[in-house]
Protein backbone atom coordinates (compact mmCIF):
# COMPACT_ATOMS: atom_id res chain seq x y z
CA UNK A 1 0.00 0.00 0.00
CA UNK A 2 1.40 3.41 -0.91
CA UNK A 3 1.42 6.31 1.50
CA UNK A 4 -1.59 7.74 -0.30
CA UNK A 5 -3.86 4.72 -0.49
CA UNK A 6 -6.21 5.58 2.33
CA UNK A 7 -9.70 6.98 2.78
CA UNK A 8 -10.08 10.62 3.79
CA UNK A 9 -12.94 12.94 4.63
CA UNK A 10 -13.43 16.66 4.27
CA UNK A 11 -13.78 17.50 7.94
CA UNK A 12 -15.17 20.99 7.41
CA UNK A 13 -17.87 19.71 5.07
CA UNK A 14 -18.66 16.85 7.45
CA UNK A 15 -19.04 19.22 10.40
CA UNK A 16 -21.44 21.43 8.46
CA UNK A 17 -23.34 18.35 7.27
CA UNK A 18 -23.59 16.90 10.78
CA UNK A 19 -24.79 20.19 12.26
CA UNK A 20 -27.47 20.41 9.57
CA UNK A 21 -28.60 16.81 10.18
CA UNK A 22 -28.87 17.44 13.92
CA UNK A 23 -31.01 20.51 13.26
CA UNK A 24 -33.29 18.56 10.93
CA UNK A 25 -33.70 15.71 13.40
CA UNK A 26 -34.78 18.02 16.21
CA UNK A 27 -37.17 19.99 14.00
CA UNK A 28 -38.84 16.74 12.94
CA UNK A 29 -38.76 15.10 16.36
CA UNK A 30 -39.39 17.82 18.89
CA UNK A 31 -40.15 21.49 19.36
CA UNK A 32 -38.20 24.68 19.93
CA UNK A 33 -37.57 23.66 23.56
CA UNK A 34 -36.66 20.00 23.05
CA UNK A 35 -33.24 19.23 24.52
CA UNK A 36 -30.43 16.94 23.42
CA UNK A 37 -29.61 14.74 26.40
CA UNK A 38 -26.12 13.25 26.26
CA UNK A 39 -23.94 11.33 28.66
CA UNK A 40 -20.64 13.14 29.21
CA UNK A 41 -17.82 10.80 30.18
CA UNK A 42 -14.88 13.00 29.22
CA UNK A 43 -14.04 10.65 26.35
CA UNK A 44 -13.62 11.73 22.75
CA UNK A 45 -16.96 10.52 21.38
CA UNK A 46 -19.21 12.27 23.89
CA UNK A 47 -16.96 15.35 23.86
CA UNK A 48 -17.03 15.79 20.08
CA UNK A 49 -20.72 14.90 19.86
CA UNK A 50 -21.59 17.49 22.52
CA UNK A 51 -19.66 20.18 20.63
CA UNK A 52 -21.59 19.39 17.45
CA UNK A 53 -24.88 19.53 19.36
CA UNK A 54 -24.00 22.95 20.73
CA UNK A 55 -23.18 24.21 17.24
CA UNK A 56 -26.52 22.91 15.97
CA UNK A 57 -28.89 23.73 18.83
CA UNK A 58 -27.12 26.21 21.07
CA UNK A 59 -25.77 25.51 24.54
CA UNK A 60 -29.15 26.02 26.27
CA UNK A 61 -30.66 23.04 24.47
CA UNK A 62 -27.92 20.56 25.36
CA UNK A 63 -27.98 18.73 28.70
CA UNK A 64 -24.84 16.87 29.69
CA UNK A 65 -25.18 14.12 32.27
CA UNK A 66 -22.18 12.79 34.17
CA UNK A 67 -22.87 9.29 35.48
CA UNK A 68 -20.00 7.87 37.53
CA UNK A 69 -20.36 4.38 38.97
CA UNK A 70 -19.11 5.18 42.45
CA UNK A 71 -15.80 7.00 42.03
CA UNK A 72 -14.68 8.09 38.55
CA UNK A 73 -11.04 9.10 38.69
CA UNK A 74 -11.12 11.08 35.45
CA UNK A 75 -14.43 12.87 36.01
CA UNK A 76 -12.48 16.15 35.84
CA UNK A 77 -12.30 15.59 32.06
CA UNK A 78 -16.11 15.46 31.86
CA UNK A 79 -16.32 18.59 34.00
CA UNK A 80 -13.87 20.33 31.66
CA UNK A 81 -15.99 19.46 28.62
CA UNK A 82 -19.08 20.89 30.29
CA UNK A 83 -17.22 24.04 31.29
CA UNK A 84 -15.76 24.59 27.81
CA UNK A 85 -19.11 24.16 26.05
CA UNK A 86 -21.13 26.00 28.70
CA UNK A 87 -23.94 23.45 28.60
CA UNK A 88 -26.45 22.59 31.28
CA UNK A 89 -25.20 19.69 33.34
CA UNK A 90 -25.99 17.33 36.17
CA UNK A 91 -24.24 14.48 37.93
CA UNK A 92 -26.16 11.31 38.76
CA UNK A 93 -24.12 8.58 40.39
CA UNK A 94 -25.33 5.11 39.34
CA UNK A 95 -23.16 3.39 41.95
CA UNK A 96 -25.89 2.70 44.52
CA UNK A 97 -28.25 1.27 41.90
CA UNK A 98 -25.42 -0.87 40.53
CA UNK A 99 -24.48 -2.18 43.97
CA UNK A 100 -28.13 -2.93 44.85
CA UNK A 101 -28.70 -4.97 41.69
CA UNK A 102 -25.42 -6.87 42.08
CA UNK A 103 -26.32 -7.64 45.71
CA UNK A 104 -29.74 -8.95 44.70
CA UNK A 105 -28.35 -11.19 41.98
CA UNK A 106 -27.52 -14.56 43.45
CA UNK A 107 -25.60 -15.55 40.33
CA UNK A 108 -23.31 -12.89 38.91
CA UNK A 109 -20.38 -12.88 36.50
CA UNK A 110 -17.95 -10.49 34.88
CA UNK A 111 -20.20 -10.03 31.86
CA UNK A 112 -23.00 -8.68 34.07
CA UNK A 113 -20.61 -6.47 36.04
CA UNK A 114 -19.22 -5.02 32.79
CA UNK A 115 -22.51 -4.34 31.01
CA UNK A 116 -24.81 -3.31 33.86
CA UNK A 117 -23.35 0.22 34.30
CA UNK A 118 -23.98 1.03 30.63
CA UNK A 119 -27.60 -0.07 30.92
CA UNK A 120 -28.10 1.92 34.11
CA UNK A 121 -26.64 4.97 32.43
CA UNK A 122 -29.00 4.66 29.48
CA UNK A 123 -31.99 4.32 31.84
CA UNK A 124 -30.73 7.45 33.60
CA UNK A 125 -30.47 9.40 30.34
CA UNK A 126 -34.04 8.51 29.41
CA UNK A 127 -35.20 9.53 32.87
CA UNK A 128 -33.51 12.90 32.46
CA UNK A 129 -35.01 13.28 28.98
CA UNK A 130 -38.47 12.71 30.44
CA UNK A 131 -37.95 15.43 33.06
CA UNK A 132 -36.42 18.35 31.17
CA UNK A 133 -38.51 21.27 29.96
CA UNK A 134 -39.67 20.63 26.40
CA UNK A 135 -38.72 16.97 26.62
CA UNK A 136 -35.44 15.44 25.58
CA UNK A 137 -33.98 13.16 22.94
CA UNK A 138 -31.19 10.83 24.02
CA UNK A 139 -28.06 11.03 21.89
CA UNK A 140 -26.15 7.87 20.99
CA UNK A 141 -22.40 8.43 20.58
CA UNK A 142 -21.24 4.97 19.48
CA UNK A 143 -19.04 4.75 16.39
CA UNK A 144 -18.73 2.46 13.37
CA UNK A 145 -15.42 0.94 14.48
CA UNK A 146 -16.61 -0.31 17.87
CA UNK A 147 -19.93 -1.40 16.39
CA UNK A 148 -18.18 -3.63 13.84
CA UNK A 149 -16.46 -5.61 16.58
CA UNK A 150 -19.43 -5.43 18.93
CA UNK A 151 -17.60 -3.45 21.59
CA UNK A 152 -20.84 -1.98 22.89
CA UNK A 153 -23.62 -2.94 25.29
CA UNK A 154 -27.02 -3.95 23.95
CA UNK A 155 -29.67 -1.60 25.40
CA UNK A 156 -26.83 0.28 27.08
CA UNK A 157 -24.52 2.55 25.09
CA UNK A 158 -25.94 0.98 21.93
CA UNK A 159 -29.35 2.57 22.62
CA UNK A 160 -30.61 6.10 22.07
CA UNK A 161 -32.96 8.19 19.94
CA UNK A 162 -30.45 9.58 17.44
CA UNK A 163 -26.95 8.34 16.57
CA UNK A 164 -24.36 10.91 15.58
CA UNK A 165 -21.32 8.70 14.84
CA UNK A 166 -22.82 5.36 13.77
CA UNK A 167 -21.51 5.83 10.22
CA UNK A 168 -18.11 7.26 11.26
CA UNK A 169 -14.97 5.31 12.14
CA UNK A 170 -12.67 6.40 14.96
CA UNK A 171 -10.11 7.89 12.59
CA UNK A 172 -12.78 10.08 11.01
CA UNK A 173 -14.18 11.21 14.36
CA UNK A 174 -10.71 12.29 15.45
CA UNK A 175 -10.31 14.32 12.26
CA UNK A 176 -13.65 16.02 12.93
CA UNK A 177 -12.62 16.72 16.52
CA UNK A 178 -9.33 18.24 15.40
CA UNK A 179 -11.32 20.71 13.31
CA UNK A 180 -13.53 21.85 16.19
CA UNK A 181 -11.52 24.80 17.49
CA UNK A 182 -13.40 24.94 20.78
CA UNK A 183 -12.05 21.55 21.87
CA UNK A 184 -8.52 21.01 23.26
CA UNK A 185 -6.44 18.22 21.75
CA UNK A 186 -6.04 16.33 25.04
CA UNK A 187 -9.80 15.69 25.14
CA UNK A 188 -10.15 14.88 21.44
CA UNK A 189 -7.30 12.37 21.60
CA UNK A 190 -7.95 10.90 25.03
CA UNK A 191 -7.59 7.12 24.90
CA UNK A 192 -11.06 5.55 25.29
CA UNK A 193 -11.56 3.32 28.32
CA UNK A 194 -14.28 1.24 29.95
CA UNK A 195 -14.55 3.51 32.99
CA UNK A 196 -14.19 0.58 35.38
CA UNK A 197 -10.96 -1.37 35.13
CA UNK A 198 -8.66 1.48 34.18
CA UNK A 199 -7.94 -0.28 30.89
CA UNK A 200 -8.34 1.26 27.45
CA UNK A 201 -10.67 -0.14 24.79
CA UNK A 202 -7.66 -1.49 22.94
CA UNK A 203 -6.39 -3.22 26.11
CA UNK A 204 -9.74 -4.98 26.46
CA UNK A 205 -10.21 -6.01 22.82
CA UNK A 206 -6.61 -6.53 21.73
CA UNK A 207 -7.50 -4.60 18.55
CA UNK A 208 -5.88 -1.18 17.97
CA UNK A 209 -8.37 1.23 16.40
CA UNK A 210 -5.87 2.44 13.78
CA UNK A 211 -5.44 -1.13 12.53
CA UNK A 212 -9.19 -1.78 12.66
CA UNK A 213 -9.97 1.40 10.71
CA UNK A 214 -7.31 0.64 8.09
CA UNK A 215 -8.99 -2.75 7.61
CA UNK A 216 -12.53 -1.33 7.40
CA UNK A 217 -11.75 1.75 5.34
CA UNK A 218 -8.60 1.04 3.34
CA UNK A 219 -8.73 -2.73 2.67
CA UNK A 220 -5.48 -3.21 4.62
CA UNK A 221 -5.45 -6.78 5.93
CA UNK A 222 -3.78 -6.98 9.37
CA UNK A 223 -1.71 -9.81 10.82
CA UNK A 224 -3.57 -13.08 11.19
CA UNK A 225 -4.01 -12.86 14.95
CA UNK A 226 -5.54 -9.38 14.76
CA UNK A 227 -7.71 -10.34 11.77
CA UNK A 228 -8.96 -13.37 13.67
CA UNK A 229 -9.89 -11.25 16.67
CA UNK A 230 -11.72 -8.73 14.46
CA UNK A 231 -13.80 -11.26 12.56
CA UNK A 232 -14.55 -13.48 15.56
CA UNK A 233 -15.84 -10.49 17.52
CA UNK A 234 -17.80 -9.29 14.49
CA UNK A 235 -19.51 -12.66 13.99
CA UNK A 236 -20.33 -13.13 17.67
CA UNK A 237 -21.92 -9.69 17.96
CA UNK A 238 -24.07 -9.53 14.82
CA UNK A 239 -27.19 -9.79 17.00
CA UNK A 240 -26.49 -6.29 18.27
CA UNK A 241 -27.08 -4.88 14.80
CA UNK A 242 -30.82 -5.51 15.10
CA UNK A 243 -31.19 -2.29 17.09
CA UNK A 244 -32.16 0.49 14.69
CA UNK A 245 -32.26 4.25 15.22
CA UNK A 246 -31.93 7.32 12.98
CA UNK A 247 -28.33 8.26 12.29
CA UNK A 248 -26.20 10.67 10.29
CA UNK A 249 -24.82 9.23 7.04
CA UNK A 250 -21.25 10.22 6.24
CA UNK A 251 -20.98 12.56 3.25
CA UNK A 252 -17.39 12.87 2.02
CA UNK A 253 -15.56 9.55 2.52
CA UNK A 254 -13.30 9.05 -0.53
CA UNK A 255 -9.89 7.76 -1.45
CA UNK A 256 -7.05 10.24 -1.13
CA UNK A 257 -6.77 12.32 -4.31
CA UNK A 258 -3.43 10.70 -5.22
CA UNK A 259 -4.73 7.16 -4.87
CA UNK A 260 -5.37 4.96 -7.89
CA UNK A 261 -7.92 2.84 -6.04
CA UNK A 262 -11.56 2.71 -7.05
CA UNK A 263 -14.07 3.67 -4.39
CA UNK A 264 -16.46 1.04 -3.11
CA UNK A 265 -19.59 0.98 -1.02
CA UNK A 266 -19.68 -1.02 2.17
CA UNK A 267 -22.15 -1.47 4.97
CA UNK A 268 -21.89 -3.33 8.26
Amino acid sequence: MSDFDFKVINAEVEISHMVDEIKKYFVRNGNEKTKAVIGISGGKDSTIAAALLVRALGKDRVVGVMMPNGEQKDIHDAEEVIDILGIKAMEINVGKAYDAIIDELRLCNDNIRTNLPARLRMATLYSVAACVDGGGRVINTGNKSELYIGYTTKYGDLAGDFAIFKDYCVREILEIGDNLDELPAHLVHKAPGDGMSGKTDEDNTGIPYDILDAYLLDEVIPDCDILHKIEIRHARNLHKRDIVMPYIHIKTRNWHENSNKTDFTFSF
